[in-house]
């Protein structure tokens, strides 16, 4: 597949998936371990974030890899990593890296980042420093 191709699975990740909430792509774009992974990740992020919002701030491709650099925006509804929903507005970026073969996703869920210090520091489970 071309870098561009690839490019347009992945921004379908973001879009669709996550954005749109269209589980079913899924099937489409990643191999059939990643998707069983997504379908119950997506659905656990989403209660605690109802609104969450994913936006491409760029994408990059080289090889088989495609880099996201984004930015999440929800209210905190529902319980995520052992923080009561507390309401309040989050708003994070980070970069994950997805590796394709034949159009599909294989792998990505290791090589992920966002800052979880100020994930926990916004809904007040932990404190900012001063």
């Amino acid at each position: 597949m071309s870098l561009q191709q690839n490019k347009a699975t992945v921004r379908r990740l973001w879009e669709e998936i996550w954005n749109q909430n269209k589980l079913a792509v899924c099937d489409e774009i990643f191999d059939e371990i990643y998707a069983a992974h997504e379908k119950g990740f997506v659905p656990a992020l989403r209660s605690a974030f109802p609104d969450l919002q994913f936006t491409v701030e760029d994408l990059i491709a080289e090889g088989d890899k495609v880099v996201t650099r984004f930015r999440f925006a929800a209210t905190h509804q529902g319980e995520f990593m052992g923080v009561a929903g507390t309401g309040k507005a989050v708003a994070l970026t980070g970069m994950w890296i997805h590796r394709l073969e034949q159009g599909r996703i294989v792998e990505g869920r290791q090589w992920g980042q966002w800052d979880t210090l100020d994930f926990l520091q916004q809904v007040g489970a932990l404190p900012k420093p001063t």
